[in-house]
C-alpha cells in the first residue's frame, strides 16, 4: 500500500508540471505575437507634420495706405456674432447673414483689433447694409463688398489707432435668403 501511495504522488507532481509548462508556453506565444504585431504594424501616419512659418514681428513693410503694416505671424480676429441685415432687391428684399474674420499681422495688431471690435462692427454693418441683393448675388459683387469693407475698416482704424491694423476682411460664412 505504501508503494501505491508513492506512485500516486509522483504521477500528480508530474502532471502539475506539465500543465505549468503548457500555460507558460501559451503566455509566451501570445506575448511574442503581440510584440510582432506592434512592431510590424508601426505608425500608420505617412503624412509629414505641417511646418508653420512665422515672420519676424519687428519687421515692417509699406502698406498701400498711409501708415505702416506690421509684418508678423498671421492672426485672425473673429467678429463675435454674424451680421444679419436686410438688403433691397429688384423683386423682393432679402435677408443676409455674413460671418466675418479679419486677418491681422502681429500680436499688437490683434490686441488693437480686439479692443476696437464695436467700432469695426459698426463700420462693417454700415458698409454691408448699403449693398443690394443683386450686387450680393454675384461673386464680383461680394468681392467689391469685401474691398469696400476693408477700406472702410482700415480708414477707421487709421483715424483711431494711427495705423491700418487690418490686412484683410474675410467672409467665413455667407447666406442670402
Amino acid at each position: 500500500m505504501a508503494a501505491e501511495a508513492e506512485e500516486l504522488e509522483v504521477e500528480e507532481k508530474s502532471s502539475g508540471k506539465g500543465k505549468l509548462f503548457i500555460i507558460i508556453g501559451v503566455v509566451l506565444v501570445l506575448a511574442l505575437a503581440g510584440a510582432g504585431y506592434f512592431f510590424l504594424m508601426g505608425d500608420d501616419s505617412s503624412e509629414p507634420e505641417p511646418v508653420m512659418e512665422t515672420l519676424d514681428e519687428t519687421a515692417t513693410a509699406p502698406s498701400s495706405g498711409s501708415g505702416d503694416v506690421e509684418i508678423g505671424s498671421a492672426l485672425y480676429v473673429a467678429m463675435p456674432r454674424p451680421f444679419v441685415f436686410n438688403v433691397p432687391g429688384a423683386q423682393r428684399d432679402r435677408l443676409v447673414q455674413i460671418k466675418v474674420q479679419m486677418l491681422v499681422r502681429g500680436a499688437q495688431n490683434e490686441e488693437t483689433a480686439k479692443k476696437h471690435i464695436p467700432l469695426i462692427e459698426g463700420t462693417l454693418l454700415r458698409i454691408f447694409s448699403g449693398a443690394s441683393a443683386d450686387q450680393l448675388g454675384t461673386t464680383a459683387g461680394k468681392d467689391a463688398l469685401k474691398s469696400d469693407a476693408l477700406k472702410a475698416v482700415q480708414d477707421e482704424m487709421l483715424s483711431i489707432a494711427g495705423r491700418t491694423v487690418i490686412e484683410k476682411v474675410l467672409f467665413t460664412g455667407f447666406v442670402m435668403q
